[in-house]
C-alpha cells in the first residue's frame, strides 16, 4: 500500500513540475496534450 502512495506522489510531482515549466515558456497546449495522452479512456459525445 505504501508503494502505491509513493508512485502517486511521484507522478503528481512530475506532472506539476512539467505543467509549471511548460506554462513559463509558453507551451500551454503541450501541457494540455500531455493530460489528454495520460487519460486511459476518452468520452465521445455524438450529436
Amino acid at each position: 500500500m505504501k508503494v502505491i502512495w509513493v508512485k502517486l506522489i511521484i507522478k503528481i510531482l512530475i506532472w506539476l513540475i512539467a505543467e509549471i515549466l511548460l506554462n513559463l515558456i509558453g507551451l500551454d497546449e503541450l501541457a494540455d496534450y500531455s493530460e489528454f495522452v495520460d487519460k486511459k479512456t476518452v468520452a465521445v459525445q455524438i450529436g
